[in-house]
This record gives C-alpha cells, structure tokens and sequence, in this order.
C-alpha cells in the first residue's frame, strides 16, 4: 500500500466503482423516490450535514478517477468483496425502506442489526475502494468522512425519537448503532 499512489488515468481506475457507487443511488433513489421523501425527512441541520458528506464523496470520486485499481492482487481481491458486501447493505437498506408502512419506524431487515444500514454500506464500498487501490490515502479519507457521517446520524436519531417516541427509543435500546448482533 502506499500514502500517495501513482496517479494515471486509465479504464481499469477506482472511479469504476465510485461511478457505479454514484449510478446505483441514482437509480435507486429514482425507483423508490416516492417510499424514501415520503419516510426521510430531513431538518435543516441534516442537510447541512449531508452537504459536507456529499462534498467528501465528491472529492472520493475525483480522486478515484487518478487511482489506479491494484489489478491481479490480494488487495483488489479484498477491496471487492468489502465493496460488495457495502453494496448489499445498502441494497438492504433500500428495500427495507421501500417495505416499511408509512409512519413507522424502520426495524425490520438490515435495520435489526444496524439502525444505519446505508451509511455502513456506503462506508464499507468506500472502504472497499481503497484497499482495491491500496491507497493509505483514500482509506484516510474515508475515515475522515465518518466524523460529519456520525454527526448526521446523532441529528436523524434525535429526529426519529421526537416522530416516533418510545417505539424508537426501544428500538434504539436493543439495536447497535452501526452493526451487532441485537438485544434481546
């Protein structure tokens, strides 16, 4: 792995799946438009949160384009089942939403183990990413992005109690945050 990686553009680059990444929520959003603006409202300091996130994964998909993918080794072998596996959390993470009646809370699914599937997903495609590159550097950056990430999801869950009351406090009580096993 290296801090700072040779930079080249090339076909066989990280932005293929940064790209695919960035497609997949559009599509998916596009599918489930109605399900998700109706059951995701944002308050004012969540979209600010989510700007800051969105403008690290802008600088995760420009940086990507440079980045050549470590093709015919471990490290991509790895990175892509870890990208893959964030892929199916956040295809979970759709579903999950797009089967919840409106009004409730999300419990059900991938939302039993993680009470934020999609940003585990996400974290863990980005994660993924960079170990296909074997980029210390995007890796680093990933990182960083957890911190506006795990603001974003203090401000939701503060949300989801004021909407949902103790059904949500309950659900919070017997869920991990990220990703376990629940309570019982």
């Amino acid at each position: 792995m290296t801090v700072i990686p040779a930079f080249e553009i090339g076909i066989l680059n990280a932005w293929i799946l940064t790209a695919f990444f960035f497609v997949y929520i559009f599509l998916v959003s596009m599918v489930f438009r109605k399900d998700i603006g109706k059951k995701m409202d944002h308050g004012k300091e969540e979209r600010k949160k989510l700007t800051i996130v969105s403008l690290f994964w802008l600088v995760l998909l420009l940086y990507s384009i440079f980045l050549p993918m470590k093709i015919w080794t471990a490290w991509l072998y790895v990175g892509i089942v870890i990208y893959l596996l964030g892929l199916t959390f956040l295809t979970l993470f759709f579903a999950n939403v797009a089967a919840t009646p409106s009004g409730q809370p999300f419990t059900r699914g991938a939302y039993r183990y993680s009470r934020n599937p999609m940003y585990v997903g996400m974290f863990l495609q980005f994660i993924g990413i960079g170990i296909a590159t074997a980029s210390w550097l995007f890796l680093l950056l990933t990182l960083v992005m957890i911190f506006p990430m795990w603001s974003m999801v203090i401000i939701e869950e503060q949300s989801c109690l004021k909407k949902y009351g103790d059904a949500y406090r309950d659900y919070m009580n017997r869920t991990p945050r990220w990703i376990g096993i629940p309570k019982a």
